[in-house]
């Protein structure tokens, strides 16, 4: 029995692991070879190599499936868990872990239902993040200096903008070339959109007040680009206002909800981002024309209340005539009150002078002498002298600050009564007749201060600064002028 097992045994051909791998290999290529096949992705990963590793499936069976780095950098579209995909690729083995798989070598949705499915998943989380939100928004400016256009500078697009932008105002233009379809696109078009907002204020190179992205019209795949996530983003974050001119009116992108204006086609973006240059010549003309009419209006009511005011109010000379009326008083006036006022002040100083006399000190100086003499029997002789020398010292003290004050006292009231005497010199009516004005006098020799008396009145007398003249009346000659009282001197 044992006979017949060994000799079943060494019948059945021995293989190693690594021939049945391989044999199973060539079976599995051979019989293949590139295939297409249609399935959700699943488990989709990237490690740091670059290549990436997913899983096809459908209801019933999972098929794993990898992109090498090179075939991974060419696809127009970003694998994604849960997108409905036809691949194409060839199947293989991985002896190392006993599995079946397919290298792919090419990717793309499965049809346009699955495209739009996952564009409207990309947007629902998108917006759950905030990055279409309104408040995002930046206003645009009015009238930019410089438009910074990221697009293709070989299509028509670049054209229709600047030729939409000469017609309606001439603005300055940076263009930023990017690839508007394929995989290069979404990055090119972030990297300008970024690298427009790193441009500094005021160099070189200037950083643009008004950024346009455009392309023209295309297929949701030629348009694709314009939905990754990275130009999305990119879009939100410029700092620079942005407007999204990306295919016709009815194409729709993601970049057109992060955009801070969507424009329905590239020529419309033009004219969003500037005005109509004749409109605003005509605007501006118009708004001189109504300043200027403004201005007249105003001027003109202002003066017309100026006049008003100014009928209201009286007339300079009528304000002068009471004030000047008062002031010839007061001029007459004040000679005889200086006059007195000097012969009081000459008379209180006579009376000081005459109690400040050298005689009444000699008296005074006496009398003590005698009640000296008399209290000089009660002393004796060196108390005397100390006594007497203490009251000479004391006298001459006296006496010198009698004479110091009665040297003050006059000194004082010399310069009030030159002062009063140079006041009274300057109010005279001498010096007013010396500057060529002249005094009218009637018979009683009365002033006249109006032409009515003076027409009323026989005779006038006119006092001129060098003598009077008479006029009509009893004749007589012309008067000498009266000298003025001489000032007696006080001392």
């Amino acid at each position: 029995m044992s006979d017949l097992i060994d000799d079943d045994t060494g019948n059945t051909p021995e293989f190693t692991v690594s021939e049945i791998s391989g044999a199973v290999k060539r079976v599995i290529e051979g019989e293949f070879g590139f295939v297409r096949i249609r399935g959700e992705l699943g488990r989709v990963s990237t490690p740091r190599s670059g290549h990436v590793y997913l899983d096809l499936k459908d209801d019933r069976s999972v098929i794993s499936g990898i992109l090498w780095k090179g075939t991974a950098a060419r696809l127009d579209t970003r694998p994604e868990e849960g997108m409905e995909v036809v691949v194409t690729g060839r199947l293989t083995t991985f002896p190392g872990q006993s599995k079946y798989q397919i290298v792919i070598d090419d990717l793309r949705p499965a049809g346009l239902g699955a495209l739009m499915a996952m564009l409207e998943k990309r947007k629902a989380a998108m917006a759950a993040e905030g990055l279409f939100a309104p408040e995002r928004k930046q206003p645009l400016p009015y009238l930019p200096e410089i438009i910074g256009v990221v697009t293709s500078p070989s299509g028509a697009v670049i054209r229709d903008i600047l030729h939409r932008l000469r017609d309606r105002f001439p603005s300055k233009v940076l263009i930023w070339p990017v690839a508007v379809q394929g995989a290069k696109c979404a990055p090119e078009v972030a990297r300008a959109i970024a690298g427009f907002n790193a441009l500094a204020p005021g160099a070189a190179l200037p950083r643009p007040d008004l950024l346009i992205v455009a392309r023209g019209g295309g297929s949701v795949e030629d348009l694709w680009g314009f939905n990754e996530e990275i130009v999305v983003r990119a879009a939100a974050a410029s700092r620079i206002p942005l407007i999204s001119a990306v295919g016709h009116e009815t194409d729709t992108t993601l970049i057109d909800f992060a955009s801070d204006r969507r424009a329905p086609t590239p020529t419309a973006a033009a004219e969003i981002a500037v005005p109509v240059r004749l409109d605003l010549l005509t605007w501006t003309g118009e708004a001189r024309s109504r300043m200027s009419r403004a201005m007249s209006q105003r001027l003109e009511t202002r003066a017309q209340r100026l006049r008003d005011l100014a009928r209201a109010l009286p007339r300079p000379d009528t304000l002068l005539d009471a004030p000047r009326q008062r002031l010839d008083l007061l001029g007459d006036r004040l000679p005889q009150a200086l006059i007195r006022s000097a012969d009081r002040r000459r008379v209180a100083l006579s009376r000081i002078a005459g109690a400040l006399r050298p005689s009444l000190l000699r008296r005074t100086i006496a009398h003590g002498r005698e009640a000296l003499g008399r209290r000089a029997d009660r002393l004796t002789l060196r108390t005397i002298l100390q006594d007497l020398t203490r009251k000479r010292d004391q006298l001459d003290q006296l006496a010198t600050r009698l004479e110091d004050a009665r040297t003050r006292r006059l000194d004082g009231t010399r310069q009030r009564l030159d002062g009063l005497a140079r006041l009274l010199e300057t109010l005279s009516y001498k010096a007013t007749l010396a500057r060529g004005y002249a005094v009218v006098r009637g018979e009683d020799d009365q002033v006249l201060t109006s032409a009515a008396r003076a027409r009323a009145a026989s005779g006038l007398e006119i006092e001129f600064t060098d003598g009077r003249y008479r006029i009509g009346g009893a004749a007589r000659g012309p008067r000498k002028p009266t000298p003025a009282p001489k000032q007696g001197s006080l001392f």
